[in-house]
C-alpha cells in the first residue's frame, strides 16, 4: 500500500512538466518523454447562446428578424439559424463573423431594431370581440375597421392590408383550413407552405400583391390572419411579417408579448431645471395619473410633454431652497454617470440618490442606447458626462420583442441628448436657470398614482 501511495504522489508531482525523465536501468540513457498542456475548450456560439436567458435570447432573435438577418420563429430557442443570423449581420457590418455579439455590437443591433419599430409603428394589440392578440405596423395600417367577424388594418392606398378573421366551422383540422385557403380567393399561387396540427402557414402571390397567412383553431373557432402586401413594398414589410407571425396569438391564455401593464403606482426621477419649480421627467411615467407628487415637495402639475422623445415637464408651486441642474454643455463622451433614484422596493423604501456609469452607443437621430440600462425608478434621470455637463436624460422603455413570450424582458435604455431637451424646453416658453453641476442636489423621486 505505501508503495502504491508513493507512486501516486511521482505521478501528481511529475505530471504537469513539459519534459521529464523516467526511472532507466543502469547504465542506460534517460530517455525524454515530451507532454503538452491541453488547452481549454473554446465556447461555440450555441453553447453560448445556451447561457442567456431565455428573455435575452427572445430580444436577440427579435431584434435580428428586425434588421432582416432572421427569417425564423421567434421562441427563443437556441438554433443553428439563430447562429447564422448573427454571423451574417456581422459580417455586413464589416466585423468577425463569430456567431457571438460583443457588447458594442449588441447595443447597436438592439438600437437598430427599436428604429425600424418606431419607423413602422410597432405595437401589440387585441381584436376587441375575439381577445386575440395582434403585432401591427401601426404607421403602415393606421385605418383600422372592427365588426363581430374580425378586424382589417390597412394603409390609406391599400397598399398594406392586414386582416383577422375569426368563424366556426365543424371540425377543423389545419390541413382541411390550409386547403380552403389556397384556393381563396381564386388565383394565389404558392410558393412555401406548412402545415402542423394546430396551425398552417402559407405564401405568395395574390394578384400583384404578395401575401402571408397564419391560421389556426379551438374547437369549432377557426381565426385566421392574413397579411397583403404590394411587391413594391416588400424591403420595408416583410421584417414586419415574420415579427407579426410570431407575435400572433389566435388564443392567448397568459401574459402576452408587449408592454407591461401600467403600475397603480409607479416611480421615476425628475430633475430641477428652473428655481420657480420647472421639472423634467419621463413622459411615460406620468400619463394617466390621478396625481402626480414630487418626494419631499408635494403636489405637481403637468403642463407639457413630448409624444416623440417621450418627455415631461412637470411644475411645483412654493418650493423654496431648489437647486436647479444647468443645462449648458453636452457630450462628445462615450460613458456617462446616470444619477437618479431607484424605485423604493429596490432600496427598502429609502429615498436615496445613487450613481451608475453607463456606455453610450453611437447615436442613431436623437437617442443613443444605454448599456447597462438603470435600475427602476431612474427613468427621467441626467446623464452627466466626464467633464461634469448635463448630457440628457435617460429613459426606460420596455423591450418590444416580436415573438411571444411568458416574462416581460428587461427594459431598454436610451438617452435624450441635451439639445433634445433643450428645444423641449424653449419650445414649451421655459427658460432654465440653474447653474448648478451637482445633479445629486437637483434631482427629486416622481411619484403617479394610477386608478
Amino acid at each position: 500500500m505505501r508503495s502504491m501511495l508513493a507512486a501516486t504522489l511521482m505521478l501528481a508531482a511529475t505530471a504537469g512538466a513539459n519534459a521529464q525523465t523516467t526511472p532507466q536501468a543502469p547504465g542506460t540513457k534517460p530517455k525524454t518523454v515530451q507532454t503538452t498542456t491541453a488547452r481549454p475548450a473554446v465556447q461555440t456560439p450555441s453553447a453560448t447562446a445556451d447561457g442567456m436567458t431565455q428573455p435575452e435570447r427572445l430580444s436577440l432573435q427579435s431584434d435580428l428578424a428586425w434588421v432582416g438577418e432572421y427569417n425564423g420563429a421567434i421562441t427563443g430557442d437556441v438554433s443553428e439559424r439563430m447562429v447564422n443570423a448573427i454571423k451574417e449581420y456581422q459580417k455586413n457590418k464589416g466585423g468577425k463573423p463569430t456567431g457571438v455579439l460583443n457588447p458594442q455590437e449588441r447595443i447597436a443591433l438592439a438600437e437598430t431594431a427599436r428604429r425600424k419599430q418606431e419607423n413602422v409603428g410597432w405595437k401589440v394589440v387585441t381584436d376587441p370581440p375575439s381577445g386575440a392578440r395582434l403585432g401591427i405596423p401601426g404607421k403602415l395600417v393606421p385605418q383600422q375597421v372592427t365588426d363581430a367577424g374580425g378586424s382589417k388594418w390597412s394603409s390609406p392606398t391599400g397598399t398594406v392590408q392586414v386582416l383577422f378573421s375569426r368563424r366556426k366551422e365543424a371540425n377543423p383540422t389545419a390541413a382541411k383550413l390550409a386547403d380552403a385557403e389556397k384556393k381563396e380567393p381564386a388565383g394565389r399561387k404558392i410558393d412555401y407552405t406548412v402545415v402542423k396540427p394546430d396551425f398552417f402557414v402559407l405564401s405568395g402571390l395574390q394578384g400583384l400583391k404578395k401575401f402571408y397567412v397564419r391560421g389556426t383553431f379551438k374547437g369549432d373557432e377557426v381565426r385566421i390572419m392574413t397579411i397583403l402586401y404590394d411587391q413594391a413594398t416588400e424591403n420595408t414589410v416583410e421584417p414586419v411579417v415574420i415579427a407579426m407571425s410570431s407575435a400572433f396569438n389566435a388564443f392567448p391564455a397568459g401574459p402576452q408579448a408587449g408592454p407591461p401593464p401600467r403600475k397603480t403606482v409607479e416611480y421615476g426621477t425628475g430633475i430641477v431645471v428652473s428655481d420657480d419649480g420647472a421639472i423634467l421627467t419621463d413622459r411615460l411615467v406620468t400619463d394617466s395619473c390621478l396625481a402626480i407628487t414630487i418626494g419631499g415637495y408635494g403636489s405637481a402639475d403637468r403642463l407639457a410633454e413630448d409624444r416623440e422623445h417621450d418627455l415631461a415637464l412637470l411644475h411645483i408651486y412654493g418650493a423654496r431652497g431648489l437647486k436647479p441642474l444647468g443645462l449648458t454643455g453636452g457630450t462628445g463622451k462615450t460613458t456617462v454617470d446616470v444619477v437618479g433614484i431607484a424605485d423604493p422596493q429596490n432600496q427598502a423604501g429609502a429615498a436615496g440618490v445613487s450613481s451608475l456609469k453607463a456606455t453610450l452607443s453611437a447615436a442613431t437621430g436623437s437617442d443613443a442606447a444605454l448599456s447597462p440600462p438603470p435600475a427602476v425608478g431612474f427613468s427621467g434621470a441626467p446623464a452627466i458626462d466626464g467633464d461634469g455637463k448635463f448630457a440628457g436624460i435617460a429613459l426606460l422603455k420596455p423591450a418590444m420583442v416580436a415573438g411571444p413570450a411568458t416574462t416581460v424582458p428587461a427594459s431598454q435604455a436610451v438617452m435624450v441628448s441635451a439639445d433634445i431637451v433643450r428645444d423641449f424646453m424653449k419650445a414649451n416658453g421655459v427658460a432654465p436657470n440653474g447653474t448648478s453641476s451637482d445633479a445629486k442636489a437637483a434631482v427629486v423621486r416622481v411619484i403617479c398614482v394610477r386608478k
